[in-house]
């Protein structure tokens, strides 16, 4: 079992994505972060059924990294309630794994 987890959230538009996956790169909370090409999103908030068009990022970084990286996306995001969904990863390549600890090591 790998200590590597993928945290999934979504931005309004490519300027937030662009500008949070380099500060979150920049500050090694996460050792990548994919832009995900814009999607349509439906959702209820706030008792009204909404459309939106967003982009998922896609950050890779450690268990150990989560709390700080949860923490940061709130300060930088522009949502009241940004998505942070954490999904474990169960394996991976010992090089990618290494190079991917690395990048986030305090």
């Amino acid at each position: 079992m790998s200590d590597v987890v993928i945290v999934l959230s979504t931005v309004p538009d490519d300027a937030s994505a662009e500008k949070i996956a380099r500060t979150l790169v920049e500050e090694r909370l996460v050792a990548c972060v994919n832009l995900m090409a814009p999607m349509t999103s439906i959702y209820r908030w706030k008792g009204a059924l909404e459309r939106d068009t967003e982009r998922q990022l896609l950050m890779k970084t450690t268990r150990a990294r989560v709390p700080a990286l949860e923490k940061r996306l709130k300060e930088l995001h522009s949502y009241d309630v940004p998505e942070f969904i954490v999904i474990i990863a169960d394996s991976g390549s010992a090089d990618y794994i290494g190079w991917l600890t690395a990048e986030v090591h305090e």
